[in-house]
């Protein structure tokens, strides 16, 4: 195998390799399949799709600026292999409970594709700004959507909770600018700015709008990963099942006491602290304050 890799990294080196994608071999252990061809380069074009919705929103791909957008995330993801891939892997074990979510709110289900440019499913993501969590929420938007964000308690990590709220934010932001595809614009730029743009410069579309460019990224990335991960094996990312996450099976606990060390808890439950924080990454202490009346529904591994 290592012999493998130094051939093909000689082959980078020298400008020769021609042709690289994932295939699965009969072990089901992912290679690579190298075609060389003297002197030329590295080249894979992609067919972009000749129509496109999102949300039940048809995307103008009739327009050279837009197919060029869209291009540009496509060929960014789909080339962007490491995270790519481990995005697969996630999505089997939280796609199927957001999904479900996002039906019981009435929010279309392209919208876990924004979740994941958020976060990359990623239960303890955040940003550099503070935003956290699978939707990346700041404190006091969190708060706005009925999260409760103390040093204790974070429920921006917790994925069903953010979730709903994520849903609140997002049907908001629809019924004030109209379009599905502008509310997705909106989770990263606010609705006052998206309002503020199309009133400064008169349009009523996303695709007709000038953005800064992280907005005017970021509903193609979305759509981007719509279609890859809609085909995954046309864009040559084959994973055998045995390869995904799966959902856990999981058991609650309801806490309606103050819990001084959730170490111990944790022992009690038959688990240590590091399961215990991974299954509730919004605990953010070693320790619960349950105020009177007030409970938390605990998530742990179910026995066996």
């Amino acid at each position: 195998m290592k012999s493998f890799l130094w051939f093909v990294l000689g082959l980078v080196t020298a400008g020769l390799l021609t042709y690289v994608f994932h295939v699965v071999s009969p072990n089901e252990r992912i290679i690579e399949k190298v075609i060389v061809s003297e002197g030329e380069q590295f080249s894979y074009e992609l067919d972009l799709p000749k129509d496109f919705e999102f949300a039940g929103e048809k995307v103008p791909l009739d327009e050279e600026d837009i197919i060029e957008r869209f291009d540009r995330e496509m060929y960014v993801n789909s080339y962007w292999h490491s995270h790519t891939i481990l995005v697969l892997k996630r999505a089997q074990r939280w796609l199927p409970m957001i999904d479900k979510i996002l039906k019981e709110e009435g929010v279309p289900s392209d919208f876990k594709y924004l979740c994941i440019i958020e976060s990359d499913l990623m239960l303890t993501a955040r940003s550099g700004s503070g935003a956290a969590g699978f939707w990346q929420f700041m404190p006091s938007t969190a708060r706005e959507y009925g999260l409760t964000v103390t040093k204790e308690v974070d429920e921006r990590y917790h994925v069903e909770k953010a979730t709903h709220a994520a849903c609140q934010y997002l049907k908001k932001a629809k019924d004030r600018l109209g379009t599905w595809t502008l509310a997705a614009a909106a989770y990263n730029r606010g609705v006052t700015g998206i309002l503020k743009g199309m009133k400064d410069q008169k349009v009523d579309n996303y695709y007709d709008l000038l953005l800064n460019q992280e907005t005017s990224r970021y509903v193609f990335r979305i759509l981007a990963l719509k279609e890859i991960m809609s085909d995954p094996k046309k864009y040559n990312f084959e994973l055998s099942t045995h390869q995904l996450y799966n959902e856990e099976k999981t058991r609650t606990v309801t806490v309606k006491k103050t819990i001084s060390n959730l170490a111990e808890f944790a022992k009690q439950e038959g688990v240590n602290y590091k399961i215990l924080k991974r299954h509730n990454p919004w605990l953010r202490q070693n320790k619960l304050t349950v105020r009177k009346g007030k409970s938390y529904v605990i998530t742990l591994p179910q026995s066996e």
